[in-house]
């Protein structure tokens, strides 16, 4: 069995994403930066007929955002 990531694991890719970067503001990450993260992850390996595209990207950075927040990283809301 492959237990490799590729881009239709976005939220698992997420997860590896908080735990490789969790310095990192997904919000501030442009999708060309975040492919590279991505491709850069060594539990990452793309597959033939699953590319990625702008969707995947945007799905990717949601759940990002997602997993740092429910971590207790970072909150767009101190200013209440």
């Amino acid at each position: 069995m492959d237990d490799k990531l590729h881009w239709l694991d976005v939220e698992l890719i997420a997860e590896e994403l908080v735990e490789e970067y969790p310095d990192r503001d997904p919000v501030a990450i442009s999708f060309p930066e975040l492919r590279k993260l991505v491709e850069s992850l060594d539990e990452f390996e793309a597959r033939e007929g699953h590319p990625c595209n702008e969707r995947i990207l945007e799905a990717i950075q949601a759940n990002w955002i997602k997993e740092t927040r429910d971590a207790g990283g970072y909150d767009d809301e101190d200013d209440d």
